[in-house]
């Protein structure tokens, strides 16, 4: 899709050259491996792979779509990766993004189920802080440039400064919920009938609405159903109904989806608090979503099954209600989304969303990554190569992995 059909208005759908399962997978496998720091750092990441550089989307599209993930229960990054797969090569691209992005942390995950820490020390961390350094420069790069497009007046910037001040003050999923749903009332008011530029093109998302209904009524048969099962069934059962149920609740990143599984894990004993904490401390250090800790829990559980088969199981688990509600509501979000009401409500949520995306550069990108002058430099440096030297995004990753390691071995990191 070209930005100039979407500057002309152009509501036609427009079809994208479809991509093979394998060229989807790659992309995201190589996103997967690199991308740290959290959810909001994952959009990040995807703005500059997929509409800077790859221009599969336009900026007002692509915003309207992390919407759409804000507004759903699950991991928000991954269901708008898995979105964009769709976009390029319908259900089985979607299952190529998801599997790519997903299956690097995962691993690493299983391997510590498995007592096997990649990032204890030395080199590893060294690496491992270079990557975090790198998330910082990414998400400054979003911030700058969704801020340009998505907030060009006075009233967007306002809500946009509004939206991280709240987020930074009362940092909760609650609050960052309560902030897009506050923007996309603001926007309601200030932009219903007045001019909101031209609407972006329909997006060919190839998903049949008879699939998007089915999508939608699994979603509902699996959250209502499988705790009858769960109870008098075996323990496979009872894991998948229990990171279902967890997949299902979670509104506001993968960090919301830790006291749920605390609950349903640890009082019964299926994994100790030990385990938990130290799972959690591991899953800090890898890149990809957050939820991949289903895949150390469900390894490192008492009860059968464990180890790969019990990973495996948890990890489909927490993830499908997610990408259940993205598959089911896309058809529909594409059409919704072109009403004018909806796309007056649309102004404030996006601002809105570069409010959340600042917010998420202080805390937790920046406070855990930038501890030292020697982290900052590097950090801005990444971020001067990426903006003002236009150096591509994997070499700015391997390189300031490389200045990670060096950071670690003269006691700068």
């Amino acid at each position: 899709m070209s930005e100039a059909s979407e500057a002309a208005g152009n509501t036609v759908a427009i079809p994208a050259p479809r991509a093979s399962f394998l060229h989807i997978l790659g992309v995201f496998l190589r996103l997967g491996v690199t991308s740290f720091g959290g959810p909001i750092a994952h959009l990040g990441y995807f703005r500059e792979e997929f509409v800077a550089r790859r221009r599969w989307i336009g900026e007002q599209v692509y915003a309207d779509l992390v919407a759409l993930g804000q507004f759903l229960p699950g991991p928000a990054s991954s269901q708008v990766g898995f979105a964009l797969g769709v976009l390029r090569g319908g259900l089985p691209g979607g299952l190529a993004a998801w599997l790519g992005f997903t299956l690097p942390s995962a691993l690493v995950m299983l391997l510590a189920a498995y007592g096997v820490d990649l990032a204890a020390g030395g080199t590893g961390a060294g690496v491992v802080h270079g990557l975090k350094l790198v998330a910082v420069a990414v998400v400054a790069q979003a911030v700058w440039g969704m801020a340009g497009s998505l907030c060009p007046d006075r009233p967007r910037a306002t809500i946009a400064v509004l939206a991280a001040v709240a987020l930074l003050l009362m940092p909760s999923a609650l609050t960052q919920v309560g902030v897009i749903l506050a923007g996309g009332l603001a926007g309601l008011i200030l932009y219903r009938g007045g001019e909101m530029g031209p609407a972006s093109a329909m997006l060919p998302f190839r998903v049949p609405r008879r699939l998007a209904f089915a999508s939608l009524m699994l979603f509902a048969l699996l959250l209502f159903g499988l705790p009858p099962l769960a109870a008098a069934g075996p323990h496979a059962v009872a894991t998948f109904e229990a990171f279902y149920r967890a997949g299902s609740l979670v509104f506001g990143g993968g960090h919301v989806v830790l006291p749920l599984l605390e609950r349903a894990l640890v009082p019964p004993g299926w994994v100790t608090a030990d385990q938990f904490l130290a799972g959690y401390g591991v899953a800090q250090a890898v890149p990809g979503p957050l939820f991949t800790f289903a895949a150390f829990l469900g390894g490192v559980q008492g009860p059968s099954p464990n180890g790969v088969a019990g990973a495996a199981l948890a990890l489909v688990a927490v993830f499908l209600p997610g990408l259940l509600l993205m598959y089911g509501m896309l058809p529909f979000w594409d059409q919704l989304r072109h009403r004018p009401r909806v796309r007056a409500a649309l102004q404030g949520v996006n601002a809105a969303v570069v409010g959340v995306l600042a917010a998420a550069l202080f805390d937790p990108i920046w406070t855990s990554s930038v501890h030292r002058p020697g982290d900052f430099a590097v950090a801005l440096l990444a971020f001067a190569a990426l903006v003002l030297w236009r150096v591509p995004a994997w070499l700015v990753v391997a390189l300031t992995a490389v200045a990670g390691v060096l950071l670690a071995v003269t006691g700068n990191a």
